[in-house]
């Protein structure tokens, strides 16, 4: 019987190349699989830490704005004669987290938003949270230092203004302080059915997310907790706002504003503060609430909070005039001799 030799087939150098190619395409298909899954999970991150982020209120260790547009910066563009120590305190100023205020004489109709645009785009390049006062109400202090503010018919608009601004900025962090004094003082301005009715129809323009606002508080001098939590009440808006705002543009004591905080929470269902902090830091001017001799500024935002308050704020810009009293100039003019008097301790 004839042997059949089975014969090998030839090995050629070709075959191996084609069985590495498919090694490395398959290398290569297993990579990418999973850098896309990496890439989902990066992106499912990013989306958990900025809801995280823009869903949360201001808390101890917020940063917010130094805002290019404050009134510290702008005496220092307009060349505003200073002199030394005056300028020293001017730069420091300038470039430390404060409120910037929204006011119809400043930031008229029309120009509103656009402020808003810039402070957005400065926070967002900056990686820090925004911090700004509404400040229009007609007739914001009863005809005192502030008088003015937008006829009642305009007033609306401007605030619904302000507000598609801050909603075109869903990724950032957006702390609203509406109109302070407003409650406070509407019963001496003898107008509380009207302020109310403002009040209400603004918080529901500028209810959005990653927006918290805070409505006026007073301080803890003024009116006593259970009729300031009253008035808040009035509003008929606290399922919709953050809370209220303490010690605006005032000097009260940390100390005190935690307590009176403390108080008009528990009558309000929970709601919670912010505290301005800007010019409290020897707290000694009592009741006299324009330009008091002798002040200082008080702790940075973000250093301290507890269960009722958020954290603290410089609400009210140190170096702003409370009005033309004790030697200062108008309201919100930039008074350099206010602003190295506050900061003597801090330079």
């Amino acid at each position: 019987m004839a042997t059949v030799e089975k014969r090998r087939r030839p090995y050629f150098k070709g075959d191996f190349l084609s069985k590495r190619r498919g090694l490395i395409a398959a290398l290569i298909l297993v990579a990418l699989a999973i850098s896309l899954v990496l890439v989902g999970f990066g992106i499912h991150l990013a989306r958990s830490v900025f809801f995280q982020v823009t869903s949360q209120p201001p808390q101890v260790g917020t940063t917010f704005l130094a805002p290019a547009e404050s009134k510290a910066q702008h005496a220092i563009d307009a060349g505003v004669p200073m002199d030394d120590a005056e300028r020293a305190a001017t730069e420091f100023l300038a470039t430390q987290p404060t409120a910037y205020w929204l006011t119809p004489e400043q930031d008229p109709p029309g120009t509103a938003g656009g402020t808003i645009n810039s402070m957005v785009a400065q926070a967002r390049e900056q990686g820090v949270s925004l911090s700004v006062v509404i400040y229009g109400l007609s007739e914001r202090d009863c005809g005192n230092h502030s008088a003015g503010g937008l006829h009642p018919e305009d007033y609306l608009p401007w605030v619904q203004e302000i507000s598609a601004a801050l909603k075109l900025a869903p990724d950032l962090q957006k702390v609203v302080i509406l109109e302070p004094d407003s409650l406070a003082l509407a019963p001496e301005c003898g107008n509380l059915d009207d302020r109310v009715n403002q009040l209400r129809s603004a918080v529901e323009e500028l209810a959005a997310p990653a927006t918290w606002i805070y409505l006026d508080g007073g301080h803890s001098n003024w009116l006593p907790a259970e009729q300031m939590a009253e008035l808040i009440d009035l509003v008929g808006v606290n399922d919709r706002i953050r809370g209220f705002a303490t010690n605006v543009s005032n000097y009260q004591s940390s100390y005190d504003e935690f307590a009176y905080a403390t108080a008009l929470s528990a009558r309000l269902g929970g709601l919670h503060a912010v505290i301005d902090t800007s010019r409290n830091g020897v707290a000694t001017a009592g009741s006299d609430w324009c330009n008091p001799a002798g002040q200082r500024i008080g702790a940075p935002g973000g250093t301290y909070g507890d269960n009722v308050v958020d954290t603290n704020i410089w609400v009210k810009p140190p170096g702003e005039s409370d009005g033309p009293c004790n030697g200062g100039p108008a309201p919100g003019a930039w008074w350099p001799t206010a602003a190295k008097e506050l900061t003597q301790d801090a330079l």
